[in-house]
């Protein structure tokens, strides 16, 4: 109000002088304005934002801290606030909150919210404040009708639009008065007038026909106007006593002066300005209201350390190849070591030992990735069926997960490998898989036609092995894949003939042998120092034998150990084998047959890894090939042969 005064006074007055003025004293609050800028944007754009936060108070118990709330923003319900509070403690959204309780009372608002006495009491109140209605912005958007038209305005555009509305409402309303006390004054005239004429007034009266004559008659005789005489012909008798003419001459004199007073606001500029202030002033002595906020200089940007808000703890993280995720404590893992519950015909791909501060990535076979941090995968017990990654994260219908990688630091210096299904290759620096923003499937490799994912891994070591549906395979270096963006398309791992990529993978100085399982149930074992390592790119080297009377193809190969176990998915049933009965082969026999059933998938077991598994430094010197020089190696061929020959009289 008093801004709009000055603005009366002065057009020029400044925006800092009119911002101390709206600022005003502090008083008892209604919560805190955090800092000034978004009144500055309001006033001197017409938009901004305006944040108010609750008054809070840190009380400390003997074995507990308290968060006391005792005045929360305009227009926010108490219940609410309670309500939503409640809610994060029992989702554990964030750790540290024990009880939330409304202790209001006659005495005033008083919300208690009581912590662990180690709990971080700062970062529960910011994440309270972004997650709750503790805090909330309310927007200033100041669109007006000014000359007929919606316009944004600014606080000095608003007081003038409001002066000269102001200005016109006054004007048109002592111009209403002053036609309406002009109109009295001529009537009041001639009432005096009458009164001094009386008799004839009333002879003239008595001898008309009726009201209207009686009116013409005066106005005939007497010189009155219209108006005058129909006063005159429905004024009371008793009005006529001297007493009522002192009333009337006195009624005269006072409109005299009210239309002396409405003319000169008519005529004179600063009379006008001053009835505008008077009457402003008045309304705020009657409408003035103490502000109940306090401006403070605190900045309203939150900023919450994710890391301490998450309860760090070591879980058991299970990924499925139908795409059901869960994680698990140990004390949960370890009290029921009995297989966990899985869908009919589904399997485990991914079985890892991670912390809650650590990061899934699951990769899909449409050329996507979902980053998954671990504390988001919904807490299930072992025995418990997981919940479906669409829940947490929505994917096509078509989409399948192929792959899963956990992490712990993307600043490692690491690869991912991703193999396509028609035969690209393609090596990304890990950093660039790490995301802030995660609620939907992220591209990670650009996929032409109908070509599809087939194995996404970190490239640990040296060698690359692929192999293909038609029972060709190649092995080559991993050097020789360049690095390349996250949505590139990669590069030619082999030379496709009419034929697809079934396998892709990396291998170390440890492994043994090639597994192959074809569709027919068939399956065999190469020993890797049988196998000769290529370059990139090329056809590759036969590893099952083309039989057209009844061909066989290749479903899945893995490079494996002594000690692999393998499930084989064929309709209706999973068979569960290991890898010690699978006969060691050379490159061109089919296998020995494990089952009469058609082979759907193939799978290799999984057994609890950890990050730690994960090395950071790839492997330079191709030390399987050093192997092959040792001449240990023949003693141990020649036993593998015998072993070899009775696993093909048992089968």
């Amino acid at each position: 109000m008093d801004a709009t005064i000055k603005r009366i006074d002065s057009p020029n007055c400044r925006l800092d002088t009119i911002l101390d003025i709206v600022k005003g004293p502090d008083f008892p609050t209604g919560g805190l304005v955090l800092g000034n800028k978004g009144i500055i944007d309001a006033f001197t754009t017409g938009r901004g934002k305006v944040v108010v936060r609750s008054k809070v108070e840190i009380e400390k118990e003997k074995n507990r801290n308290l968060i006391v709330v005792t005045e929360i923003p305009y227009d926010i319900v108490k219940v609410n606030i309670v309500k939503k509070i409640d809610e994060i403690r029992i989702d554990k959204k964030i750790d540290g909150i024990t009880e939330v309780r409304d202790e209001s009372d006659k005495d005033g608002l008083r919300i208690v919210i009581e912590t662990k006495k180690d709990a971080n009491t700062d970062l529960i109140l910011n994440y309270l404040y972004k997650n709750s209605e503790l805090q909330t912005t309310y927007n200033y958007n100041m669109v007006a009708i000014v000359n007929r038209r919606p316009k944004l305005l600014s606080i000095l555009e608003i007081l003038d639009a409001y002066i000269a509305h102001f200005k016109e409402v006054i004007t048109n309303r002592t111009e209403f008065d002053l036609a309406h006390a002009k109109a009295r004054y001529h009537i009041v005239e001639g009432l005096i007038k009458a009164i001094s004429i009386l008799d004839d007034v009333i002879k003239t009266i008595r001898r008309s026909k009726n009201k209207s004559d009686a009116e013409d008659n005066l106005v005939k005789e007497f010189g009155f106007t219209k108006e005058q005489a129909t006063a005159i012909v429905t004024l009371q008798l008793y009005r006529l006593s001297n007493t009522d003419i002192e009333l009337l001459e006195n009624e005269l004199k006072n409109l005299n002066i009210i239309i002396n007073a409405l003319t000169k606001i008519l005529s004179d500029e600063e009379e006008l300005k001053r009835v505008m202030k008077d009457e402003l002033r008045n309304i705020k002595k009657e409408y003035d209201t103490p502000r109940k906020t306090v401006i403070t200089e605190e900045e309203a940007e939150i900023k919450i350390d994710m890391e301490a808000m998450i309860p760090k703890e070591d879980v058991i993280v299970l990924v499925t190849k139908d795409g059901y995720v869960k994680r698990t404590s140990k004390r949960s893992y370890n009290a029921n070591p009995e297989e966990p519950l899985l869908k009919e015909g589904d399997y485990t791909i991914g079985l890892f030992e991670q912390n809650t501060l650590d990061t899934l990535l699951l990769f899909t076979n449409l050329g996507n990735y979902l980053y998954l941090p671990v504390h988001e995968i919904p807490d299930i017990k072992w025995k418990m069926l997981g919940k479906h990654i669409s829940n947490i994260i929505k994917i096509e219908e078509s989409e399948q997960i192929i792959s899963a990688i956990p992490i712990n630091d993307f600043d490692k210096k690491l690869d991912i490998v991703i193999a396509s299904k028609g035969g690209m290759i393609k090596k990304t620096l890990l950093n660039e898989f790490k995301v802030s923003r995660y609620s939907k499937p992220i591209s990670c490799m650009k996929l032409k036609d109908s070509d599809e994912v087939v194995n996404a891994f970190i490239g640990n070591y040296n060698d690359i092995y692929v192999s293909t549906n038609s029972g060709y395979g190649l092995w080559f270096d991993i050097n020789e894949v360049p690095e390349s963006g996250i949505k590139s398309s990669g590069v030619k791992s082999i030379n496709l003939k009419g034929d697809f990529v079934v396998s892709a993978f990396n291998f170390s100085k440890d492994d043994e042998y090639l597994t192959v399982f074809t569709d027919k149930g068939t399956a065999k074992r190469i020993k890797l120092l049988e196998i000769e390592k290529q370059s990139r790119a090329k056809r590759g080297i036969m590893i099952l034998r083309e039989v057209k009377s009844n061909p066989h193809n290749v479903i899945k190969t893995f490079i494996t150990r002594n000690k692999s176990n393998f499930g084989i998915k064929t309709e209706g049933k999973i068979e569960y084998i290991k890898s010690a009965i699978i006969p060691i082969s050379d490159r061109y026999k089919t296998g020995a047959g494990l089952t009469k059933d058609k082979v759907l998938d193939v799978f290799e077991l999984q057994n609890i890894s950890k990050e730690e598994d994960i090395k950071e430094e790839v492997i330079v010197e191709n030390e399987i090939k050093e192997v092959k020089k040792e001449p240990k190696q023949i003693s141990l061929l020649e036993i593998d042969d015998e072993l070899s020959k009775i696993d093909n009289i048992l089968f």
